[in-house]
């Protein structure tokens, strides 16, 4: 029996290899002259790089707006023929917009793209606890996420200064750069030695940037840059410590089930909780002056629910900088 054939790359192709690796690496040398975002030049507050990381910069900021204001629509007429957006006049929407409506004074700090966004916030009726805001400002929160939390307004003002805080330090935006820089390798490497295009554009169709999973490192930043924000409009950062325990009471809980879509995408409870005590002493300031008192005359913060002495469990993922397993 002969010995099967195996595909040898062409010389032509084995040719081209050395250009392809200058290339490359011209690239990414271009990607580092960018530089990394200035860090926010403040006297107060968390100290956080602005704006997100250099390579977000190969996906023009326009398009990846664009393109969530596209997907946003469609998730919101998707909702709409079911029946399950909320109307305008639902007393559940007007608390999130109020909320929103007293954070996003403060948004321009971190971005300034974010004085041209086109803002919008919306309630979808359904069991899942998430929330979102996409590039642009597009932000949505789902009804099981206050039915199963039962957030209080300074709980509910940290998870939507989170997730404004994602959309400010453009993480969809970097991944969705990273993402086309690994398929623009495996466009080239495929086409190189005939194996056919098996890359795939990271600004595809579909609900593609809410399936982005961001980093460990994102989500701190967001922990961090959404206290911040929502501690200048008047809430009290401390709350972000009550909500991830009160995510832990409730995972443990039945009821809630399968539908605890928050803690897929935001895990690591235990650790996050320690990080946003570390900086708690940054932000509780703001929160003060805001209010118009002192650190030191705040008085205990209080939920409205028992019981919340545990938080989620870690589930790993050591590299900051890699995208969340779930």
């Amino acid at each position: 029996m002969s010995a099967p054939s195996v595909a040898v790359p062409s010389s032509r192709s084995l040719a081209l290899v050395a250009p392809l690796r200058r290339l490359t690496l011209a690239v990414l040398g271009a990607v580092a002259l960018l530089g990394a975002p200035a860090v926010l030049a403040q006297s107060d507050g968390v100290n956080v790089q602005r704006g997100g990381g250099a390579v977000s910069q190969l996906v023009p900021a326009e398009a990846i707006e664009q393109q969530a204001a596209q997907e946003y629509e469609q998730i919101k007429q998707e909702a709409r023929a079911k029946g399950a957006l909320a109307p305008s006049n639902d007393p559940r929407l007007a608390r999130l917009r109020t909320i929103s409506e007293r954070i996003l004074p403060q948004a321009a700090r971190w971005n300034d793209r974010a004085k041209g966004w086109k803002w919008e916030v919306n309630l979808i009726k359904a069991k899942q606890v998430n929330a979102f805001c996409m590039p642009g400002g597009k932000i949505a929160v789902y009804t099981g996420f206050l039915d199963q939390i039962k957030p209080t307004d300074d709980e509910l003002a940290m998870v939507i200064g989170h997730e404004i805080a994602h959309a400010l330090q453009e993480h969809a935006r970097e991944r969705a750069a990273k993402a086309e820089i690994t398929n623009l390798g495996a466009n080239v490497i495929s086409q190189l030695f005939g194996f056919g295009n098996l890359g795939n554009l990271a600004l595809g169709t579909g609900a593609h940037l809410l399936t982005l999973k961001f980093s460990r490192s994102d989500e701190t930043e967001a922990d961090l840059v959404g206290m911040d924000i929502a501690a200048r409009a008047g809430y009290d950062p401390r709350a972000a410590v009550t909500l991830w325990q009160k995510m832990g009471k409730v995972s443990q809980s039945s009821a809630a089930g399968a539908s605890m879509d928050f803690l897929s995408t935001h895990p690591s409870g235990q650790s996050r909780i320690a990080e946003l005590q570390r900086h708690m002493p940054e932000v509780l300031p703001l929160y003060a002056r805001a209010i118009g008192t002192t650190v030191e005359r705040l008085p205990a913060y209080r939920t409205n629910m028992g019981g919340l002495a545990n938080a989620p469990v870690d589930r790993g993922d050591e590299d900051k900088q890699q995208p969340l397993k779930r």
